[in-house]
């Protein structure tokens, strides 16, 4: 009797993971937020890069379905090598139309006993905004940083 329970118990979980699968139900977890910090100022300058030597990529996606986010606001602002906020290191850049989005910078010096970090602010139609940030892993040149948005209720 108790296989018979695991065997159906496997067989509603396996038709649940299809069925989610086939029919586009897939849900992907929101980015966590994290502080805006004192730095930040509204009205970057429209660009993708704000230096070399350091590039971060990803995409911006609903947490409902995972689906691609296009034109979504997204605004990056970092201290320059010498560890200070400075207008030449902020920027705002657009998701494109698969939700994609790259920006270049310095590699983000550590300050004030915190790590290196860029913070990021995104803001989408539908969406509750998001404040986070990135920290770059010592010694990589490059990441992959998904933003994930929560639909407003």
């Amino acid at each position: 009797m108790s296989k018979l329970i695991v065997m159906m118990g496997l067989f509603i979980i396996t038709s649940f993971l299809f069925i989610s699968t086939v029919y586009g139900e897939k849900t992907c977890k929101p980015t966590p937020p994290d502080m805006l910090g004192p730095f930040y100022k509204p009205n970057a300058p429209v660009r993708s890069s704000v230096g070399k030597g350091y590039v971060l990529k990803g995409a911006v996606l609903s947490s409902a379905n995972c689906s691609a986010i296009s034109g979504a606001r997204i605004e990056f602002w970092l201290a320059e090598p010498n560890g200070q906020y400075d207008d030449d290191h902020r920027a705002t850049l657009f998701s494109g139309g698969s939700g994609e989005y790259q920006f270049e910078s310095n590699f983000p010096p550590s300050y004030m006993n915190r790590p290196p970090h860029i913070h990021i602010r995104v803001t989408a139609i539908g969406y509750k905004p998001l404040v986070t940030q990135h920290y770059p892993s010592q010694g990589k040149a490059e990441a992959t940083f998904d933003l994930v948005l929560t639909p407003k209720d």
